[in-house]
């Protein structure tokens, strides 16, 4: 059927604001990815919009050879590929179990994981328990607290909810237990949502930053966001990238290095979210509408 002229309309209002959204969204990546490029004659005057003026390669060559930059982008790529995997790990293991219908006293556990999203032990009661089992200054501290994140299991669980029973019958008439049924059957057929939440929990652990500023003392242990988050709020590492010499801070200026680290940063998760794309809305929507 031909869509009518209202549904016409109201599909180009929904293009239209999805454009404005998505321009709202390029263009501050695009002002940054400007700034780091630019000179510093074209930042000082504020001529810098969208576009670099000069086209400075200097800034990212001191960012990367006179600060921690790269050792704290391995830190956070391990902190997010280690994590991402014992999340996603132990939130299958969490959701598979709960979405069996014959498990005994399902109703029960379900309302007890519900009722940890609205209350938990605060900040302090948090950290004397990590300190007490001695992950302190370790990245055991960043995954322990948020090792499974009760939307994301209640997404699965939702998700699993949804296989027909045809499927599980028909796997076990060919002997297949609950282990095998897991492996070989479910995990297969929910690509969908274990991308999207994969995408989930590595996006949180990329940007993990406040558990950082607490558990970790360790500088040489900082992840990239901690790193980032020194160069806007202090003036050290723009000293350390510019060796005290006057030619270096006449090439680089704190807000070229800032944008270049911003952008550093965000580049990452650019290159992973469209390998990802397909997978991603189905998976959410899917898991949602189920539940």
């Amino acid at each position: 059927m031909k869509p009518s002229t209202s549904e016409k309309f109201f599909y180009w209002i929904n293009y239209v604001l999805l454009g404005l959204i998505a321009v709202s969204c390029l263009i501050p990546m695009l002002h940054m990815l400007a700034l780091s490029l630019s000179t510093n004659d074209a930042i000082s005057s504020g001529f810098v919009s969208l576009w670099p003026i000069g086209w400075n390669f200097e800034t990212y060559h001191k960012l990367f050879t006179g600060t921690r930059i790269l050792q704290a982008a391995r830190n956070s790529v391990e902190v997010t590929v280690i994590g991402t995997f014992l999340s996603m790990l132990f939130t299958i293991l969490g959701a598979y179990p709960l979405s069996r219908k014959f498990m005994y006293g399902r109703k029960f556990f379900n309302m007890l994981i519900v009722i940890t999203m609205i209350f938990n032990g605060g900040l302090i009661p948090t950290y004397l328990v990590i300190n007490s089992l001695g992950l302190i200054n370790t990245y055991g501290a960043l995954w322990l607290p948020g090792l499974i994140s009760v939307y994301n299991m209640l997404v699965m669980r939702s998700f699993f909810n949804g296989f027909p029973e045809e499927i599980e019958e028909a796997a076990r008439i060919d002997g297949c237990g609950e282990i095998r049924l897991m492996l070989q059957i479910i995990l297969p057929l929910s690509l969908p949502v274990l991308a999207a939440l994969t995408l989930f929990y590595g996006v949180g652990y990329w940007n993990s930053f406040f558990s950082v500023m607490i558990y970790i003392n360790d500088s040489s242990k900082n992840t990239l966001a901690v790193l980032i988050q020194q160069m806007i709020s202090s003036q050290q590492l723009l000293q350390e990238i510019a060796n005290t010499s006057s030619e270096d801070l006449t090439s680089v200026t704190p807000e070229s290095i800032k944008a270049a680290g911003v952008f550093v940063m965000i580049v990452p998760m650019l290159i992973l979210y469209p390998f990802l794309q397909k997978y991603f809305v189905k998976g959410v929507m899917i898991g949602s509408v189920k539940g």
